[in-house]
């Protein structure tokens, strides 16, 4: 029997940064929230002895169980999908923290190019630069408009770094030093600089010194211990929701935190939302949670699919190019150029964002007038701290087994470097998402069903970039450089990066968006849904800041959709909140 409960302002819907924003922001105007997560509840004494690599990098130890809850994988719509059984192209967090606790800490602002990609594409470009099944758009929202929002994330996460000199001024300095730089990353800067780049070290989640942000939350300083990725930092020296934003909630008062909490619908009349159903996952038992507003934080593909279980918002068809839910799915096309050196480095120290990077051929920083793609990505060299499981590259044509496989993986273990690109991901009309009509999670509900397939401006891009990579690492006097290639077709495992977006995209018209700049539905004007589901294409950056920035937009939207007494009312301008 379905239990209900008392009703609440808002429920939110997985808790990582984006659930922890709208809990800390609204907790602190004086809103009641409940926040429901389906994973356990995480503390950075949760990761108290925590370096154990097969346990966490290899077998994933903080990630969903994928024996409950996958998805569905096919390359286009005629091929039948089928289930995802190991992690591999990305990594679908759970528990308190959520993709915040184990990330490498790559704290970015989108440029200004990538929110209104369309209208400037088209502008210096003509309208014919890309073929009509690219499905590019504007946001609905300009970088000077989310500047604010990025800032408030920053100081929140006490982000490390220094200017982008390709970027436009920053106007106010980071809250914290850059990180400390090693022989690798200076040898790195210097050939850049030969060839007349513009480096720059790497915006930071990992801090360079202790930081007390503006909620009173102090961040430690990093170790540079290098376990970062896939693991939480019992240092409480990463800019992670389980140290800054949920303590920050819980303080007010006003929010409730409940752990094991797996939602498997959201109600509504056609017009509102009314509430959630959740299931406890260790009894079993069924709720249902009222609520004036109902907030969809979770995961990428998580959020797309819960609306589609509820039947709100029309599903993307993508022979009629009709429908917003499922929209514009898009990856991360990421180019490896490995250097092998004569040298030793110290490659076992280091962070998951600790770095040197570039923009010369990210954004539209360079002329693409005889070029047949747009955009490009961020180059970078990163030192994370080389583990032995993942980390021992070896030369091609190095057997993979044996004792000259042991010879050379212990020779170039502190003697290989890579260099690697965030490379964007334009959206095409053949990938999405949709529900399965065949499959089911343990709940008896339909998974997620991805239709991807790498595109033809994927491949251009990813030659492109990784011929700059490889020029970088000549000029740094590497005696062997090879390049990962780009498989002709995509494929679920293995990894290649684990950044995704679209699914629920933000915009400027609700015939091709699901949501206006607030993040709040066209459809549903009680539904906010927040994470990088919501962007129209992939950048040449990790998604997390500007998620962290749209998420404090929205907790903005949420207040302004309240009046003074705390009740609901239509939004007189939708695009406003």
């Amino acid at each position: 029997m379905v239990k209900t409960l008392d009703k609440v302002d808002v429920v939110t819907v997985g808790i990582g940064w984006a659930g922890g924003i709208i809990a800390s922001e609204l907790g602190k105007a004086g809103v009641k929230v409940v926040g429901l997560e389906r994973g356990e509840n995480r503390t950075t004494e949760d990761f108290q002895m925590i370096h154990d690599e097969y346990r966490y990098a290899i077998r994933h130890d903080l990630m969903q169980d994928l024996s409950k809850e996958t998805i569905t994988f096919r390359n286009n719509p005629d091929e039948v999908a089928l289930p995802m059984r190991q992690f591999g192209a990305f990594l679908i967090g759970t528990g308190v923290g959520g993709a915040g606790s184990h990330w490498n800490g790559d704290t970015w602002f989108f440029s200004p190019y990538d929110f209104q990609i369309k209208t400037m594409t088209e502008k210096k470009y003509g309208k014919n630069k890309l073929p009509k099944e690219y499905l590019i758009q504007d946001w609905g929202i300009t970088y000077d408009e989310l500047e604010p929002y990025y800032e408030k994330f920053e100081k929140m996460a006490g982000t490390s770094g220094e200017p982008n000199p390709l970027r436009p001024e920053r106007k106010r300095e980071y809250p914290t030093p850059p990180m400390k730089s090693t022989p690798m990353l200076d040898r790195f800067e210097k050939a850049a600089k030969n060839l007349g780049l513009h480096p720059f070290r790497l915006p930071s989640g990992n801090i360079s010194e202790s930081y007390t942000n503006p909620d009173g939350k102090t961040l430690n300083q990093c170790q540079y211990c290098g376990f970062c990725e896939t693991f939480g930092c019992e240092y409480g020296a990463k800019s992670t929701p389980n140290v800054t934003v949920v303590p920050t909630a819980l303080e007010t008062n006003n929010f409730e935190l409940r752990t094991h909490a797996n939602v498997v619908a959201i109600h509504h009349d056609g017009k509102r939302a009314t509430g959630v159903r959740y299931v406890d996952v260790q009894t079993g038992e069924e709720f249902d949670q009222p609520a004036d507003v109902v907030v969809l934080t979770s995961y990428t593909v998580s959020n797309a699919r819960l609306l589609l279980l509820s039947d709100i918002g029309k599903p993307y068809d993508p022979k009629t190019g009709t429908g917003v839910i499922g929209k514009n799915y898009c990856y991360h096309i990421t180019p490896v150029v490995t250097g092998f050196f004569k040298e030793k480095f110290n490659s076992a120290m280091g962070a998951g964002s600790l770095g040197t990077t570039l923009d010369d051929f990210n954004n539209d920083n360079f002329d693409h007038s005889d070029l047949d793609f747009i955009h490009g990505g961020s180059i970078t060299m990163k030192q994370l701290g080389k583990r032995p499981i993942n980390e021992n590259a070896a030369p091609k044509g190095t057997p993979t087994w044996g004792k000259e496989f042991k010879q050379k993986s212990i020779e170039y273990f502190n003697r290989s470097i890579p260099v690697t690109s965030q490379g964007t991901s334009l959206p095409h009309r053949n990938n999405y998402l949709s529900l399965d009509p065949t499959y089911k999670d343990a709940y008896g509900n339909p998974l997620m069903r991805l239709t991807y397939d790498f595109t033809e401006h994927d491949h251009k891009l990813h030659d492109f970039i990784s011929e700059r990579c490889a020029e970088i690492l000549h000029e740094m006097g590497a005696e062997k450089v090879e390049t990962r290639e780009l498989t002709e077709h995509f494929d679920i495992v293995p990894a290649h990066n684990d950044h995704i977006t679209g699914g629920v995209i933000m915009g400027e018209n609700p015939e091709t968006s699901a949501l206006n700049n607030y993040l709040q539905m066209w459809d549903m004007d009680n539904v906010f849904v927040i994470g990088a589901s919501a962007f129209p294409h992939n950048g040449g950056y990790n998604p997390t800041g500007t998620v962290g920035a749209l998420a404090y937009r929205a907790a903005e939207g949420i207040l302004k959709f309240r009046d003074k007494d705390g009740q609901l009312v239509k939004a007189k301008d939708s695009s406003r909140a």
